[in-house]
């Protein structure tokens, strides 16, 4: 894969009323092959002309993905759905109502207009009308649909900042528009309505809950580890690793009674072995953890997912700047948003959790960590 080197400009926008000169001059970069990152209320994304076959193959080039794993249409009309997709199913429009501009993403079947590498060479192609002004005026401007994956190295944890994406991608991306940070901070949840069944390929920020209201015979995403291979995948978000920090991520479940204890003293045993350690703490645990020597990053209250899900990913690159060796988290509820942010810790964990309640000591784990 060759490489996608440029000068990067930032140009700060304001998210209620972008400045048009700089919405102008990004539409013509895009509509010139090249790259543009903008926030989205998920993440900030890396876009390119979804027609132009040379310019989305930039974004992989950009970011070092894989060409098997696919990329999000987006577009700035509801109408603009049989632009991009054809043999539309009625429930596709439903939902559109529903929740579009928002979070949710659906897997349709490609129109031959739209680039074949946008969706890793499938009939398939996933589609989604963000709820921002920033991208919508964007796209609006360029005239094209805009395929847009986030904005960060493959496989690290999303960006939520332009700081985040001039971290990863300065240098490889032609314009960063800063619009400040992304108001969800996770990723649409990705729906495929080419199947039998309508199922959820990846949760994100629109909830399972509320898609269930429309389609009562929604399939969840299958709570098992999935095997990572070179094929192309239906849905982005669906690789082995993903979302992942520098560091070693252990992720842990367990009895609130026990947990807490015992992963500080799994942090202990990392220390003595002269490891630097990270943690990941909610704002009820946070005190159990006072004079442990590590790094500790606090997520808010554990009742608020949408607040922890805003800042999750900020909090590990937050980590990984201050160079720690392991990140250890705990678990949390796995309903409404939290099967998301549940989602994106399983990936960045690469798809293992500690069971704390099955341990008996702390060598159970000591191969995990030597």
């Amino acid at each position: 894969m060759s490489d996608y080197s440029v000068e990067t400009q930032i140009f700060p926008v304001d998210p209620n009323q972008p400045d048009p000169q700089i919405i102008i001059r990004a539409a013509e970069v895009l509509r010139d092959q090249g790259l543009v990152a903008f926030p989205t209320e998920t993440v900030y994304g890396l876009g390119a002309n979804a027609l132009d076959e040379t310019a989305v193959s930039r974004i992989f080039a950009a970011k070092q993905r894989p060409f098997y794993d696919p990329l999000i249409v987006h577009i700035a009309h509801k109408t603009d759905i049989d632009f991009v997709a054809k043999d539309i199913p009625e429930i596709a429009f439903t939902l559109g109502e529903n929740f579009w501009p928002g979070p949710l993403t659906l897997v349709l079947k490609r129109h031959e207009r739209v680039a074949p590498n946008v969706s890793a060479g499938l009939g398939t192609v996933a589609v989604r009308m963000p709820n921002h002004s920033i991208p919508l005026d964007l796209i609006r401007a360029a005239g094209v649909p805009v395929a847009a994956p986030s904005a960060n190295l493959f496989t690290r944890p999303s960006p939520t900042s332009a700081q985040h994406v001039l971290d990863d991608l300065g240098g490889h991306v032609d314009i960063i528009l800063d619009g400040g940070p992304c108001p969800i901070g996770l990723e649409s949840t990705v729906l495929d309505l080419t199947s039998d069944h309508p199922t959820i390929l990846r949760p994100g920020g629109a909830p399972a809950e509320a898609l269930k209201e429309i389609i009562p015979d929604l399939v969840l995403p299958e709570d098992k580890p999935m095997r990572d291979n070179a094929t192309a995948k239906p849905s982005p978000g669906m690789m082995l690793k993903h979302y992942s920090p520098k560091a070693r991520f252990l992720l842990f479940k367990g009895s609130s009674a026990t947990a807490v204890d015992q992963i500080r003293e799994i942090a202990r045993e990392l220390i003595s072995q002269g490891y630097k350690i990270g943690l990941m703490v909610t704002d009820e645990d946070h005190l159990q953890f006072f004079g442990l020597r590590a790094e500790i990053e606090r997520l808010g209250s554990q009742d608020d997912l949408p607040g922890i899900g805003q800042i999750l990913f900020a909090r590990m690159r937050s980590l990984d700047k201050k160079g720690v060796d392991f990140i250890l988290m705990r678990s949390l509820p796995n309903e409404g948003l939290g099967l998301a942010i549940g989602d994106r810790l399983f990936k960045a964990a690469e798809q293992q959790v500690i069971d704390l309640d099955s341990m008996k000591d702390l060598s159970d784990i000591s191969e995990i960590f030597s």
